[in-house]
């Protein structure tokens, strides 16, 4: 009702305006005061109904849509950096845009996408999920996009067909919760976890919780392939494609699931159903804190030379007419964004099949950070580490605020994610 509401009242306004036509212009360079906030205003605008557009590589990624004095109020209510220019300038930046020689381009964002975020009903302390345990819970709540929250229940009943952008929180798709038995098994909270998976997966028909999570995982395979947009970060990204590689292998140890371990599933791990990674080892050990070679982080290989104060990943430049879907995904006000760990940080190269665009790597330390591709009519993008502005993040450690971050350009590559559906759509028609 809300929604329709405020559509009828920018439908009057931009009528009224239309005498004076005129455009508000989001710069997203240097000197916009909240970069994530203007994701927000941009969200809300076409979930109001109106059209916006998203200009690349144009001042920093700058986002564009018809003037009125509702959405004027709105940027100055949400702190977001704004300016109202007439109709014509807005179509002399196009027509520059349009220049073959530019590396810029118009996209137009046509519908707000509905999101979905994958994660339990608690956290790993046995806690209701807040949105200050995921980064993308907390940078949607700081930006006022608005999402759901599901879980395997939902996963299996066909539920994402429902959404048009699917973000996997921290999950261990392997069944291995998270491989924390060595440091945790003796808290309360972790065996609370392990009873209420058990739990669920004898409800849901499974014997073991690994064999849940792989349904889970070829369940949201299909709505990739189906057309889906799959955001992931962390643990979520190589545990999905282990348990995808692992399918009909027992790959957990007695700890996990009651039973050993079986000792030739290195060997049969099946690499063609991945989505990004080959080759990889699995670190079968369970007091390891690490679930196979694909990781590049200090845990999982100690010879790793990256010291904090050094530690930056650098965005890869495409051209924005011929390779828009990445350009979008790599907006930002700097194309060098300081790294960030997490239980899984970084990629190893040579464990990335080729098909995978890598669109932001540490070239010194040989390691990809942010990666993405297609699968069937859908896509998927990975996103190493846990949190952009937390270094290294520890269970019971406070939450982000937000507040104090509002240009991150760590935070930005999420939100790129969570507006690209808004064009897809017409993509695929052309």
């Amino acid at each position: 009702m809300q929604r329709i509401i405020l559509t009828i009242c920018l439908t009057f306004a931009l009528s009224i305006g239309s005498l004076q036509a005129s455009y508000l212009i989001v710069p997203m360079g240097e000197d916009q005061k909240d970069h994530l906030k203007a994701y927000g205003i941009t969200y809300w605008v076409l979930n109001a109904g109106i059209e916006a557009y998203w200009l690349l590589n144009y001042d920093g990624g700058s986002f564009a849509f018809k003037h009125n004095k509702i959405f004027e109020k709105e940027c100055l209510t949400r702190g977001v950096s704004y300016n109202v220019i007439p109709d014509a300038q807005f179509g002399k930046i196009q027509l520059d845009i349009s220049n073959p020689e530019v590396n810029q381009d118009v996209i137009k964002l046509e519908v707000a996408p509905k999101i979905a975020v994958y994660t339990p009903d608690v956290n790993a302390r046995g806690e209701k999920v807040q949105p200050w345990d995921d980064a993308v819970t907390m940078v949607l709540t700081y930006a006022e996009i608005p999402y759901d929250v599901i879980y395997d229940r939902e996963v299996l009943d066909d539920k994402l067909s429902e959404y048009d952008w699917l973000h996997l929180h921290h999950e261990d798709f392997t069944g291995q919760y998270g491989k924390f038995y060595r440091s945790f098994h003796s808290q309360t909270w972790y065996k609370q976890t392990v009873k209420r998976m058990e739990s669920l997966a004898d409800e849901l028909g499974f014997e073991k919780v690994s064999q849940l999570k792989l349904a889970v995982v070829k369940k949201i395979q299909e709505y990739v392939v189906g057309g889906g947009f799959m955001f992931a970060m962390c643990s979520a990204t190589d545990t999905y494609d282990i348990a995808l590689a692992a399918e009909g292998l027992d790959i957990c140890d007695h700890m996990y699931d009651g039973d050993g371990q079986d000792g030739n599933a290195q060997n049969n791990l099946d690499y063609s159903k991945t989505f990004a990674f080959k080759d990889f080892r699995l670190k079968t050990d369970p007091l390891v804190y690490e679930y196979s070679s694909i990781d590049h982080g200090p845990e999982s290989n100690p010879k790793r030379n990256v010291q904090s104060k050094s530690d930056y990943f650098t965005l890869f430049d495409f051209s924005a007419k011929w390779d828009p879907v990445p350009s979008m995904l790599t907006q930002c006000h700097t194309r060098t964004v300081k790294g960030f760990m997490g239980q899984t940080t970084a990629y190893l190269k040579n464990q990335i099949k080729s098909n995978v665009l890598i669109m932001g790597e540490n070239k010194p330390a040989n390691e990809a950070r942010y990666i993405h591709s297609t699968i069937g009519k859908g896509f998927w993008t990975f996103y190493g580490g846990h949190d952009p502005e937390d270094y290294r993040h520890f269970i019971n450690d406070p939450e982000t605020d937000l507040s104090l971050h509002p240009n991150s350009p760590g935070y930005r590559l999420i939100l790129n994610n969570v507006l690209f559906p808004a064009a897809k759509k017409k993509k695929r028609k052309t």
